[in-house]
């Protein structure tokens, strides 16, 4: 097992070591410079302030010099378009879009999960027709469609909810549901399909002619193989609803980090788009190291195949 989550660390580490040199060289191609008003700035007030945010280095020597300090001093530099730093910036707007994810990914797995153990067990019925229709129609209707059809047809009817804001528990109620839904379109496809797997094999017919009850069949030797591939899904889908939720913290106006992806790039203020691109990076790097391992926690194959690589 340490072997196995030692592999998946380095793995780890050079995606993020990719997402950096990405993200470096394309923060750099972008066109302007972070400097660039409406208002007339001199050369030397330019030549000044880039002397101050380190960017009349060398191309080489900032490439090298931002993962040092993200190192050694745990700094992320300073947004040049905030003027903060952008590890405040991430500490300030995080926890929003962490609440929205989490009570995105509750939303998904209450709802996608039964919904596919309930089409695999009545494979080919209407129930399995229909959760399955509902799920296709989940995956193709977009975020922006279903914000504004929540806000105008629950929000504006029923009292207590706000059609957007961002001050009280209930107001993330809608915003969740929007992002939650389409995973748990996505989740109970998954789920289908790994139990409708997992009900083939031999060893549940041996269960099955042994006499075993239905309800203990799934509980206990269905359930933990026919949840591999949701759970497999559910590490890098939550970094998804964290940094994805760009839309839906603009439809519902919620205070939360996907906003900085847009702004950094208009205002094209390098070091905020770096900062948050890599922490995302990182947030996704352990989300999938989490479901690796608990996927290798359920199915020993996949640390024996691990190992032998």
């Amino acid at each position: 097992m340490i072997r196995f989550i030692i592999n998946r660390l380095l793995q780890g580490i050079l995606v993020l070591f990719a997402l950096y040199t990405i993200t470096f060289f394309l923060a750099k191609a972008m066109p302007g410079e972070p400097f660039t008003t409406e208002k007339n700035i001199s050369e030397e007030a330019k030549a000044y302030q880039r002397a101050i945010y380190g960017l009349d280095k060398s191309i080489l020597e900032q490439y090298v010099r931002y993962p040092l300090n993200i190192i050694t001093e745990g700094s992320f530099a300073v947004s040049t378009s905030k003027g903060r730093p952008v590890r405040d910036i991430i500490s300030q707007s995080f926890p929003n879009s962490l609440i929205l994810g989490l009570s995105a990914l509750g939303i998904a797995i209450c709802i996608g999960v039964p919904l596919g153990v309930i089409s695999a067990i009545r494979k080919n019925s209407w129930v399995d027709w229909g959760s399955m229709s509902i799920a296709m129609i989940g995956i193709c209707v977009p975020a922006f469609t279903v914000g504004p059809l929540l806000q105008i047809y629950i929000a504006s009817h029923l009292p207590g909810l706000k059609v957007a804001g961002w001050g009280s528990p209930i107001d993330i109620i809608l915003p969740a549901l929007t992002l939650g839904l389409t995973t748990a379109a996505y989740l109970a496809r998954l789920t289908r399909g790994g139990m409708l797997e997992i009900l083939s094999q031999d060893f549940i017919r041996t269960a099955r002619a042994k006499g075993v009850p239905s309800n203990k069949l799934i509980t206990r030797h269905a359930l933990r193989g026919g949840l591999l591939p949701a759970i497999a899904f559910i590490g890098p889908s939550f970094a998804a609803l964290i940094s994805g939720s760009f839309i839906v913290e603009t439809i519902f106006q919620v205070p939360g980090m996907g906003q900085h992806f847009v702004n950094a790039v208009i205002a094209r203020d390098e070091f905020l788009l770096l900062g948050v691109a890599l922490f995302f990076g990182f947030l996704i790097v352990i989300m999938n190291l989490a479901a690796d391992i608990l996927t290798g926690i359920l199915d020993p194959r996949v640390r024996l195949e691990s190992n032998q690589k």
